[in-house]
């Protein structure tokens, strides 16, 4: 324990020194940073697959699920996505020293905000390979430094994926301890990381329910989350069919263990019978587990019934919960009531519903006539995510540049002294 705890401060140590490297690193050595690590992770690739190969092997004979597997898998269409969200990030704008709302007061002096980093950012997470360089890649834009703490049944992945990353900070001219990856898998690490708050100014955790809610509990630093994804795709009763049959089937199918993927399909009853047996053959004929309500089952008698307990769960595997509501009203309240104000959409053509579904619906994102697998940040023009907050200060919905950094204000004399 007592060496977990000097290595943890090692790294903090490490980190602290790098972020003033990286508050004051230009734009130029960012993105030159950016650009080697993604030209390093394409020409490592035989090597990430075979790293990831070692990772996947081990979680098979441990018995975890598929969805599990999933997370963890790298293949060569990820490793590339890995790369072009790298580059992204390099021909994004750089935020960092962004002056804005500058204005004169009655003194003569003017006020104003200067955008500027965090500092050290700790990202905890688990499964998913392709954080650690989403993570980096952010982080390294956004003028922080980064400890990432992957979870140890990705720990060869992410080892592998890090030596990517050092390489390009190097090329760059910038300091590899801007990004450090944990090499140990013992759990007492976290413990350390989440209550250095001499070191540490914003912690990160992505992962099942379970990780968030310690580290929310636990952390001695502010933390930035969301505990689950009970996302709801509303089919209106004037919503276009085939559009709507689309939308619902992209939400849920797409990728099934994913925080955006659909987790609650919500029908009004008016539409009901002309939607609901089309898309559940859709959905049946894919594997997809059908629990419904009274309703639901009435159209679809293969839907098993629904609980209580299945309308707060997310899923995160080929399982849905089916429910007929009243309409819109009924909709909003069923999401209020049960949803975790991830990602929440509604099909219509009504305009008037649609703005009602976007003002009333207090989730991260919300959306109308598109799928909720939209919600990411590759996908909002971020470049990357870092993750998806739930929270309502600071970040909200997909965290990219903006949420890694804050704003000071500024104030610009010419001699005035206050009297």
């Amino acid at each position: 324990m007592e060496n977990i705890k000097s290595y943890m401060q090692q790294i903090g140590q490490q980190a602290r020194a790098a972020s003033r490297i990286m508050a004051q690193a230009d734009t130029a050595a960012k993105n030159r940073a950016l650009e080697a690590i993604a030209a390093a992770i394409l020409t490592s690739s035989a090597q990430l697959i075979a790293a990831n190969a070692r990772d996947v092997a081990a979680v098979r004979a441990n018995g975890l699920d598929d969805a599990s597997v999933d997370r963890l898998t790298l293949t060569e269409k990820t490793i590339r996505s890995m790369a072009e969200g790298l580059r992204q990030i390099a021909q994004l704008p750089d935020l960092i020293g962004e002056i804005s709302d500058l204005k004169y007061r009655p003194s003569g002096i003017q006020v104003g905000r200067m955008r500027v980093p965090l500092g050290v950012i700790g990202i905890i997470y688990e499964s998913r390979p392709n954080v650690t360089a989403d993570a980096a890649g952010l982080c390294l834009k956004s003028g922080n430094a980064a400890i990432l703490r992957g979870g140890s049944e990705a720990i060869h992945s992410n080892q592998a994926i890090a030596q990517c990353v050092h390489a390009g900070l190097k090329a760059a001219g910038l300091p590899e301890t801007a990004v450090q990856v944990v090499a140990t898998t013992d759990r007492a690490a976290v413990g350390e990381l989440i209550t250095m708050k001499e070191y540490v100014d914003v912690i990160v955790p992505r992962g099942g329910k379970s990780l968030i809610a310690r580290i929310s509990e636990e952390a001695r630093i502010p933390v930035i989350k969301h505990l689950d994804g009970v996302c709801h795709v509303y089919i209106d009763d004037e919503a276009d069919l085939d559009k709507a049959v689309r939308i619902a089937d992209n939400a849920k199918t797409h990728r099934y263990g994913v925080c955006n993927a659909m987790e609650t399909l919500l029908v009004a009853q008016g539409i009901a019978v002309a939607v609901l047996p089309r898309l559940c053959k859709i959905y049946l004929d894919k594997g997809v587990e059908l629990r419904g309500d009274d309703a639901a089952r009435a159209l679809v008698p293969q839907m098993k019934v629904a609980t209580e307990e299945d309308w707060r769960t997310e899923y995160l595997a080929p399982i849905l919960a089916v429910r007929v509501v009243a309409g819109l009203d009924e909709a909003i309240a069923h999401i209020v009531t049960y949803g975790s104000q991830h990602t929440d959409s509604i099909v219509t053509e009504n305009y008037t519903r649609a703005m009602r579904f976007l003002r009333e619906v207090d989730s991260s994102s919300v959306m109308v006539n598109a799928s909720t697998r939209f919600a990411d940040g590759f996908e909002y023009g971020l470049g990357a995510e870092i993750g998806i907050s739930t929270d309502k200060i600071h970040a909200r919905g997909p965290v990219g540049l903006e949420g890694l950094t804050s704003q000071k204000f500024i104030v610009l004399g010419s001699g005035q002294v206050r009297v």
